[in-house]
């Protein structure tokens, strides 16, 4: 096997179920085998392996973003290969696989420097990459995808390749928003950038505001610097000792903000602080490392959700009316809802093409669902109504376990793009060994033959 047996774990070993479960227990997976890689070299050896077997192979890094059961697969637990190297001169770092950005931030801060990160320091920076990448400094910057130098990356021969514009054209077009449908990278070269400070918090504002909010955000929103990056939450907060007492118990409209200009961010908040009173204000200028504090996201509990966004290609008052219809407080939605605005330089092209669609988007809204009766039914029907203003695409990096038929991947791509992507998928894993994913089957072979596909829902 070339797999050292200290790392390979099967049913009934402890590190077995601690391999196997990721952060969001909507899915569980009981793959037939849990490789603990601690090197490109484990990597190489469990796809070969799972080659011999005829087995399917996942990848499974911090957790966040399992799509598919992986059962009867090769799971690859990437998170002991988590090495960071930046090298200030160049402005570029070296990441391994199953690297979180937290520790990407805190070593490029450290030099003045920050990576193309997502709001969520926690969630590993490879598979944030590979699906897109859209954070706190994209509307400046691009995705995250844009800005990949060099990628070195197992395929399903079981060749570890360094993959560049230069040596492999096509694959490196293709795994930067193809996510892992072409091998498991083992590690990336990204470009990072001169951003140490951010003017960035919160504002909370109390349920009764949330329609004001909204039209005024989406007015404001639409002669904004690149630099200015935001976002609005509209959450029922639970009544909880570890939710800020002002926001303990109360729905609230929370807008996000992170401005990445020299000065002058106070001034292009002042619309936003005219609406009203808030609850909380949190907006300071603070070290780029700090950058986690923006979104407050959670960080490593367990939770089940269920996650589905829409793009938009604008959000005018009628749109506002709608979304505060399904998701302000008078509905009382059993989801959370978040408008994040794009544009910027995400619509422009990047240096080196990649396959990251959505460009044409203004805005997503993400929504997620806990389990709860009833809770993805009224999800469903706010984003069916937002339809009118919907791109028709979606973000893969906001996608959940429900958008995993091929039908729905394919509308994260341009028409075109998708088509080359099953021709480079039908060169590269003709037998789809990668499928523990967003799965984009080989060009030739019907969709419902794979996991994955509407079939397995």
């Amino acid at each position: 096997m070339n797999v050292s047996p200290s790392q390979i774990f099967g049913p009934g070993e402890h590190e077995y179920d601690v391999g196997r479960m990721g952060l969001n227990r909507a899915v569980e997976s009981r793959p037939a085998y849990v490789v603990g890689a601690a090197g490109e070299q484990d990597v190489v050896a469990a796809v070969r392996m799972a080659a011999a077997q005829g087995r399917a192979v996942g990848v499974l890094a911090s957790g966040h973003s399992p799509t598919v059961a992986a059962d009867g697969a090769v799971l690859i637990n990437t998170a002991r290969m988590n090495g960071v190297e930046v090298n200030p001169e160049t402005r570029f770092a070296w990441v391994e696989a199953g690297t979180r950005w937290r520790q990407v931030v805190d070593v490029a801060a450290a030099h003045g420097l920050a990576p193309l990160n997502g709001s969520s320091p926690n969630v590993g920076a490879v598979g944030y990459t590979t699906g897109g990448g859209a954070g706190l400094l994209g509307r400046r910057y691009g995705f995250a995808a844009d800005h990949v130098r060099r990628l070195r990356m197992v395929t399903a021969d079981g060749r570890l390749r360094e993959v560049t514009p230069g040596s492999d054209p096509d694959l490196f077009w293709a795994v930067r928003g193809g996510k892992d449908n072409f091998g498991v990278v083992t590690g990336m070269e990204i470009e990072l950038f001169p951003v140490s400070r951010l003017y960035g918090g919160g504002l909370y504002f109390p349920a009764e505001a949330t329609s004001d909010v909204l039209h005024v955000y989406a007015e404001w929103s639409r002669s904004l610097p690149r630099e200015m990056a935001s976002s609005v939450l509209l959450a029922q907060n639970p009544d909880l000792p570890m939710v800020p007492a002002p926001l303990r118990g109360r729905f609230v409209a929370h807008v996000r903000i992170a401005f990445s200009g020299a000065e002058g961010g106070a001034e292009l908040v002042r619309p936003l602080r005219e609406i009203g009173p808030t609850l909380m204000d949190t907006l300071r200028d603070m070290p780029y490392a700090e950058v986690g504090t923006i979104h407050h996201e959670p960080t490593d509990a367990p939770y089940e959700a269920y996650d589905r966004n829409v793009l938009l290609h604008e959000i005018d008052k009628k749109a506002v009316d709608t979304l505060v219809a399904h998701a302000g407080p008078d509905a009382q939605p059993p989801f959370i809802a978040e408008l994040r605005h794009f544009g910027g330089a995400y619509a422009g092209p990047p240096e080196v093409p990649n396959c990251v669609g959505g460009r044409d988007a203004a805005f997503s809204l993400f929504a997620g669902a806990p389990p709860a009766p009833g809770s993805r039914e009224r999800r469903d029907r706010m984003l069916a109504d937002m339809r009118p203003w919907s791109t028709g695409g979606m973000n893969l990096n906001f996608a959940g376990v429900e958008d995993i038929a091929p039908a729905v991947v394919r509308t994260a791509y341009r028409p075109g793009d998708h088509t080359r992507l099953t021709e480079l998928k039908a060169v590269y894993d003709p037998g789809n060994m990668f499928r523990i994913n967003f799965n984009i089957p080989p060009k030739g072979t019907p969709a419902c033959a794979w996991p994955g596909s509407g079939r397995d829902k």
